[in-house]
């Protein structure tokens, strides 16, 4: 998923972070090993990685947020525009 979310420019960047979780699906509590991705994306891609996601994830509904950025390298946040160019 993370490579394909990179290589479609939906995000610059992916972090992949393997994490626990508990939550209610199928009126039962699971308990499952799942992997967090940290996408950095532009404002302007996020329905394309949105749609991205749904169209490739295995989950019926896959956890979608997004922050807001606030601040920070103008570097950074330049090559993030950049590399997120359709």
């Amino acid at each position: 998923m993370a490579r394909s979310i990179v290589e479609a420019k939906g995000g610059a960047c992916v972090q992949v972070v393997p994490i626990r979780s508990f939550y209610r699906w199928a009126n039962a509590v699971q308990d499952d090993p799942e992997w967090q991705l940290q996408i950095k994306t532009s404002a302007g891609r996020l329905d394309a990685l949105i749609k991205h996601i749904n169209e490739h994830h295995t989950y019926d509904v896959p956890e979608i947020i997004a922050t807001p950025i606030t601040g920070g390298s103008d570097a950074y946040l330049s090559w993030v525009d950049e590399e997120t160019q359709a």
